[in-house]
């Protein structure tokens, strides 16, 4: 999203409504109403765009849309698929450290079956830290995209070291 264009473009309203799935069930950004271009290692002053629920809480008081901010966002997404509704009030418990209680268990959706393979059970450990690594109450700690699409393209057996901002 941000590494494979030049000059890179922020979304700036990455949520579950502007998610569209192919045929082959691959999603794909849609609506760049929002979107613009951005120079290397900026940021792009603006008034509000995006989805409430979604933003990156920076945004609120800095009005500066960075790549770090659609980092946030996407986190807010992959949780919200993983859950199967939007994370909510454990966004906040996971940026304040204040409550360890949140377990892999409530995180899953629980509509489906729970996972029984070791692999299955695996991956989503992976998707979840990543997801958390993206909500990082401090941007400059959260992945870039490039980081995080290199967890998901490969089988390390400790992905956060690839997260590194």
């Amino acid at each position: 999203m941000h590494h494979d264009c030049v000059p890179p473009i922020i979304h700036r309203d990455i949520s579950s409504k502007n998610i569209l799935l192919c045929c082959n069930l691959e999603a794909h950004i849609s609506d760049f109403g929002t979107a613009r271009f951005l120079k290397n290692d900026s940021s792009e002053w603006t008034t509000f765009a995006g989805t409430f629920g979604y933003a990156a809480p920076e945004l609120a008081y800095t009005m500066a849309a960075t790549k770090k901010c659609d980092i946030y966002s996407f986190g807010v997404l992959v949780l919200e698929v993983v859950m199967g509704k939007h994370p909510g009030d454990i966004i906040s418990r996971i940026q304040t450290h204040t409550d360890h209680s949140i377990s892999f268990v409530h995180l899953l959706d629980p509509r489906l079956s729970s996972p029984t393979s070791q692999g299955t059970l695996n991956d989503l450990s992976t998707i979840i830290k990543v997801a958390m690594s993206c909500l990082c109450a401090k941007p400059e700690y959260r992945p870039t995209m490039r980081s995080i699409a290199q967890v998901f393209e490969t089988e390390a057996d400790d992905p956060t070291t690839l997260l590194s901002p």
